[in-house]
């Protein structure tokens, strides 16, 4: 069963949407997922990565206009989440 591991304050809420890791993920590559309220499997995913942050998928229906400022706003924290994800998965 999958379990939705919490960011730092610092990237728990934006807009209203909160950005989690989902704890059975190690086989991927470095992403974060993003829902309005509590997580969900039907959520937003973006690929983190040194030089892009890049959509996955929608899944979440999250409006174009906000999704261009999460990518900012990821993008602004890309070193935080990147550590958290090594530091969270182990590697």
């Amino acid at each position: 069963m999958k379990r939705g591991v919490a960011l730092p304050k610092a990237l728990l809420d934006f807009l209203g949407y909160k950005f989690y890791f989902w704890s059975n993920e190690q086989g991927e590559p470095v992403h974060i997922h993003v829902a309005k309220g509590q997580p969900t499997e039907n959520s937003t995913k973006f690929w983190i990565k040194r030089e892009t942050i890049e959509l996955e998928h929608n899944k979440g229906n999250i409006p174009q206009n906000d999704l261009k400022k999460i990518q900012k706003y990821l993008w602004a924290n890309r070193d935080t989440i990147i550590a958290r994800w090594y530091q969270y998965f182990g590697y």
